[in-house]
């Protein structure tokens, strides 16, 4: 049975940085690609980032490209999501989620292509 644990949300003004992290077991943690979402109250689910298997290719949502980095260490079977310049529109809870194929496919953004996901971690960002 996959299981799938994020951590390391918390509170933190406007400019501050967190680290996610999320540690995934049950599946083979090197034939997945694995993305981060994040959910607001009133809102839809977004995508937010997706890397490769090998961690070679990464993706961005646009709202979060050049301040949010993705990062994975297959030998630990861990997901990292660092997030810099953090803003208050950011504020949500965090989700991380192994995707059923080795590619982030071009839907990644919706989540569609992910089977197994945690059960989030909050973020707040206060101005």
């Amino acid at each position: 049975q996959v299981q799938v644990v994020e951590s390391g949300g918390g509170a933190v003004q406007t400019g501050g940085s967190l680290r996610l992290s999320c540690t995934a077991s049950g599946l083979t943690f090197d034939e997945h690609a694995m993305g981060w979402f994040r959910q607001s109250p009133g809102k839809e689910r977004e995508g937010v980032s997706c890397i490769t298997p090998s961690g070679r290719g990464t993706y961005y949502a646009d709202s979060v490209k050049g301040r949010f980095t993705i990062s994975r260490d297959n030998a630990k079977n861990t997901l990292h999501l660092q997030m810099n310049s953090l803003k208050p529109e950011d504020t949500a809870i965090y989700y991380c989620a192994a995707s059923a194929y080795v590619v982030c496919v071009s839907s990644w953004l919706r989540g569609t292509s992910f089977g197994d996901w945690g059960q989030g971690t909050q973020v707040t960002v206060s101005s």
